[in-house]
């Protein structure tokens, strides 16, 4: 089995959202742990709801590009994800393939790791909390120092909602 890193995010109904996204995900993969969701301000457009973003840890025996062909991308067109030009566009879910073990892989379809990590607080200081010791695969940084980088003032933890997740999604 191989360890792989999820980014989750929703802005439209994200509480409810997020929870079918990560059900449909217990029914493919085995989901391992779940950090601390956040809340914070849309980037780009600060008019839109705030986001909710997290990172869960997966155990998957799928090849990267199968994960995010067959199970990622098929999650999110069933909760009625509409991809734009606008990368910043609100959205009912996000799930993004961040790391894949020490996997390093960049093609058209699936880019290992996602390079978001480095400039995405909100992607760096979850995985720092599931993997505190986790050097990113091809870029030799720490996530400790990644993560400790960011002003993290604009990201309030949703601790309830955090706890409901891992008690209702968490093997035992």
């Amino acid at each position: 089995m191989t360890r792989a890193f999820i980014g989750v995010g929703s802005n439209i109904a994200p509480e409810e959202n997020i929870r079918q996204a990560l059900r449909r995900l217990a029914q493919a993969t085995r989901i391992m742990a779940i950090s601390t969701f956040y809340q914070q301000p849309a980037i780009g457009h600060p008019q839109d709801p705030p986001f909710y973003n997290g990172v869960v840890a997966t155990d998957t025996a799928l090849a990267p590009v199968t994960m995010k062909s067959e199970i990622l991308r098929p999650i999110e067109a069933s909760l009625g994800r509409h991809r734009s030009d606008d990368k910043y566009a609100a959205r009912t879910i996000d799930l993004d393939l961040l790391l894949y073990d020490d996997c390093v892989l960049s093609d058209r379809d699936v880019t290992i790791p996602d390079p978001d990590i480095l400039t995405r607080a909100f992607l760096a200081v979850p995985l720092f909390e599931l993997a505190p010791g986790l050097i990113v695969p091809g870029y030799g940084l720490r996530i400790r120092d990644i993560a400790q980088r960011f002003d993290t003032e604009n990201m309030e933890p949703l601790r309830k909602y955090t706890r409901e997740l891992r008690d209702e999604l968490l093997c035992s």
